[in-house]
């Protein structure tokens, strides 16, 4: 990679790093938030959704800028998406904060145009969240993926599940949203329960298994012992995945 190239992809990196800080940060406050002002923790109206949706967004941000560094992919191209990602995560956050400040629901809410508009672009923007990853994940299979021992496998797997944690993100939008436009409104807003659980699991796995592969490269152990650690933890993470997708499948 060129200097020039380089400098661009490291300003990105600290840009979409630093929005993933104050995302998170943005969510932990909500926390506070809701120690003070209480209210209920679940439901379509709660301070849950921004503490969550913050420190999710913000997470998944920073997690995939670092995990995409190991990709074979143009960095004109990485850059782009890295920055479309970016401010998607941030409109996303803002609209569920914004929504849960207003105390109303932030998802398949039509009850005035404001609320249709928010909603339809939080739907929206998970719709390019969906594209964006699946870019991503297509390329770690479509080349192999560099950096230490294990590393292209954790990656790969840790891409796979998290397209699990976009098809169910996006099953929960698509029947709240049916829902709504054929008049069962308080049906919608409960019709995602079923698949929280899967949607939340899965999200995670494109930092939890890449982070276990840079923590055994730098242990003294030997490369079978390593391989067979990662192998044994994308098993478990396989499974607990399958186990919330059973559970899904029963409650839905």
């Amino acid at each position: 990679m060129s200097a020039p190239r380089a400098r661009s992809a490291r300003r990105v990196e600290r840009l979409c790093h630093a929005t993933g800080v104050l995302l998170v940060l943005s969510g932990l406050a909500h926390l506070v938030v809701f120690a003070v002002d209480g209210g209920p923790w679940d439901g379509p109206v709660s301070w849950r959704k921004p503490v969550t949706f913050g420190v999710s967004f913000g997470v998944t941000l920073i997690a995939v800028t670092w995990v995409t560094s190991y990709l074979r992919v143009g960095p004109r191209l990485r850059t782009l998406l890295l920055v479309v990602l970016a401010a998607d995560c941030v409109v996303e956050v803002g609209g569920i904060t914004l929504q849960a400040w207003r105390g109303v629901p932030s998802h398949v809410d039509m009850e005035t145009p404001f609320d249709t508009a928010v909603s339809m672009t939080l739907a929206v923007g998970g719709g390019v969240l969906v594209v964006l990853l699946a870019v991503f994940a297509v390329v770690s299979f479509r080349h192999r993926p560099s950096g230490p021992a294990g590393m292209d496998l954790a990656v790969r797997s840790g891409f796979a599940v998290l397209l699990v944690a976009l098809a169910s993100g996006a099953a929960m939008i698509a029947r709240g949203v049916v829902l709504t436009r054929t008049g069962h409104q308080e049906a919608a807003y409960h019709s995602t329960a079923p698949l929280k659980p899967l949607h939340g699991v899965s999200l995670h796995a494109v930092l939890v298994l890449p982070a276990l592969a840079w923590l055994l490269s730098r242990t003294p152990w030997s490369e079978p012992l390593r391989r067979r650690i990662l192998y044994a933890a994308i098993g478990s993470y396989v499974t607990a995945v399958i186990g919330a997708g059973v559970w899904a499948a029963f409650a839905y």
